[in-house]
């Protein structure tokens, strides 16, 4: 089974939860911005929920399918359609062959993932599929997909093979979908405008009053400047009370650091593995999904959360997912 890129989009990639381990030696961790997204993704078909999947960004691309296939499309609304028929999300959609799928630009949010069932066949590097563009590794030829790519994928689990069959056997001119789905209650890119939640960082008590005033009391813009490395906020510049000679720390996704212009910088998914700027805050793992559906030009604020706070929130998204993962599991 296999997909080919009609039109690749402005920045398609293949991602899964990440390459841990080798932060040591400076290898960054990668992997997908909405890691709660592609997780969601890999659930609905059937597939181990760290499996790759294709992270679409801002503009999405045109695919056709050589094979039947069965889907998920999870993450930021970019009004999928199949031969000029609109997809749903959130729900198994089995695909048939010679049928194309056509993404546009982003609606809300900023990055959508494309599961397959049985996930994309390309070699693990260090562990990962994830593609890392710094340094041309992983994914699809360490790659942006281009178009004509060709990409290959592997024989589905049970579960994927049994849904696609019965989605299929209703009868379907190009695609069949499930007429259940997981609720957008249940979705990263919900409630993008509240505040996002953050712990206080290693740093924060040498900002000055002020500074830590100013960061959860205004807005803040996400410049043109930002990534996948890192969002560069604009907005009211924070000052520490003295000059601070710092050792480099270890990095990771959601720090909140603080260079000399005063302007904070949000680590992404291809963070740099040691960070030496003071770090004010650290968004709480469950927001580091919204933030990922935030886009430049967007504006963001932030609440003080305590530490026990974050890991109650961590907990009960773990337990929510195990609950998905359960209901899919009997859809069957």
């Amino acid at each position: 089974m296999s997909l080919k890129i009609i039109r690749p989009g402005l920045l398609t990639t293949l991602q899964d939860t990440g390459r841990y381990g080798y932060q040591k030696v400076g290898v960054i961790t990668s992997g997908a911005m909405d890691v709660y997204s592609l997780r969601l993704a890999n659930i609905l078909v059937g597939n181990d929920e760290n499996e790759a999947a294709l992270e679409i960004t801002l503009t999405g691309p045109t695919i056709e399918f050589t094979s039947d296939t069965l889907i998920a499309i999870t993450g930021g609304d970019f009004s999928p359609i199949i031969d000029g028929q609109k997809v749903p999300t959130l729900r198994p959609v089995a695909v048939k062959a010679g049928a194309i799928l056509k993404f546009s630009s982003c609606k809300v949010g900023c990055r959508a993932y494309l599961a397959v069932a049985g996930g994309y066949d390309v070699p693990k590097v260090m562990g990962s599929k994830s593609t890392y563009l710094r340094a041309n590794i992983g994914g699809f030829n360490g790659r942006v997909l281009k178009k004509g790519d060709l990409l290959n994928t592997n024989e589905p689990s049970e579960y994927g093979q049994q849904m696609m069959i019965n989605l299929l056997s209703r009868g379907a001119h190009s695609f069949a979908h499930a007429k259940w789905c997981i609720s957008k209650v249940h979705t990263s890119e919900k409630n993008l405008r509240k505040p996002i939640r953050v712990m206080a960082g290693l740093q924060y008590d040498s900002f000055l009053e002020k500074a830590k005033y100013d960061f959860f009391a205004t807005d803040y813009l996400i410049t043109t400047q930002s990534d996948r490395m890192g969002y560069r906020l604009e907005g009211a510049k924070l000052e520490t009370n003295g000059h601070l000679e710092m050792i480099s720390e270890v990095a990771c996704s959601g720090t909140i650091q603080v260079p000399p212009n005063g302007l904070p910088i949000i680590l992404m998914a291809d963070h740099q593995t040691t960070a030496g700027y003071p770090v004010i805050g650290q968004i709480a793992l469950v927001d580091v999904a919204r933030i990922a559906q935030l886009k430049p030009g967007d504006r963001i604020n932030f609440k003080l959360i305590s530490n026990e706070e974050g890991e109650r929130l961590f907990i009960a998204m773990e337990k929510c997912i195990e609950n998905i993962k359960i209901a899919v599991a009997g859809k069957l």
